[in-house]
C-alpha cells in the first residue's frame, strides 16, 4: 500500500513537469530529473540567443533509410523556430542533430554532440540503461547549447559540459585502449610471433 502511494506521490510530483515541458518531447525515455535539467538549459539558451534548443526522445522504429527532416515534420507544431534538435530513438539506435537553418548547423560540432550520447550510452558498465540514457542526453544537449552560445558571443550558466568534460574524455580514453589492446591481441601479437620466432627459427 505504501509503495503504491509512493510512486503515485512521485508520478503526481512529475505530472506538472511533462505537463510544462518546453523544450523536451519524450515517449518515458527520459526521467523527469533529467528532464527537469533540459527545460533549465533550454530556458536560459532561448532568452539568451532566441534560439529554441529540444530534444526529442522516441520509442518508435525510426529506420535507418528514414530521413530524419522528414520525420521532424510529424513534431511541427510543437517546435518554435528557430531551433535545434538533438534526436534520439534508441530501439532504432539512431541519434541525430537538426536544424531549421543553415545558420544554426553551422553553429554546430554535429559530430561532437552526438558523441557525449554515444559514449556514455554505449559505455559497458554496471549503470542502468535508464541511467545511461540521462546522462547521455544531458551531456549532449549541455553541448550543444554551450555550442550556439558560444557562436551567439553569450555564457551559459546552466550548461554542465565544463563540469563533466573530463568524464567524457575518460570514456574516449578506456574505449580507445581497450580497441588497441584487442587489436594487439588478436592482430600485433600474433605478427610479432611470427616474425620473432620466424626468424629465430632459420
Amino acid at each position: 500500500m505504501i509503495k503504491h502511494a509512493m510512486r503515485a506521490l512521485v508520478l503526481a510530483c512529475a505530472l506538472p513537469l511533462f505537463l510544462s515541458a518546453n523544450f523536451l518531447i519524450n515517449d518515458q525515455i527520459i526521467s523527469p530529473k533529467a528532464a527537469a535539467q533540459i527545460e533549465t538549459m533550454g530556458n536560459e539558451l532561448a532568452q539568451k540567443t532566441g534560439i529554441h534548443a529540444y530534444v526529442i526522445a522516441t520509442t518508435h522504429t525510426v529506420s535507418r533509410t528514414t530521413n530524419l527532416y522528414q520525420y521532424l515534420k510529424r513534431y511541427a507544431d510543437k517546435l518554435s523556430t528557430p531551433y535545434a534538435v538533438l534526436f534520439f530513438a534508441p530501439n532504432s539506435q539512431r541519434i541525430g542533430l537538426l536544424s531549421s537553418s543553415d545558420t544554426i548547423k553551422k553553429m554546430l560540432d554535429s559530430r561532437e554532440v552526438k558523441h557525449y550520447a554515444i559514449d556514455i550510452i554505449s559505455t559497458q558498465d554496471s549503470n542502468s540503461l535508464q541511467s545511461k540514457y540521462d546522462v547521455g542526453i544531458v551531456q549532449a544537449y549541455s553541448e550543444m547549447a554551450d555550442e550556439i552560445a558560444t557562436a551567439k558571443g553569450v555564457k551559459m550558466t546552466t550548461t554542465i559540459h565544463d563540469k563533466y568534460h573530463w568524464i567524457i574524455t575518460l570514456v574516449r580514453w578506456v574505449v580507445l585502449l581497450g580497441a588497441l589492446i584487442i587489436i594487439w591481441i588478436y592482430f600485433g601479437h600474433p605478427i610479432y610471433r611470427r616474425i620473432r620466432y620466424g626468424k629465430a627459427g632459420q
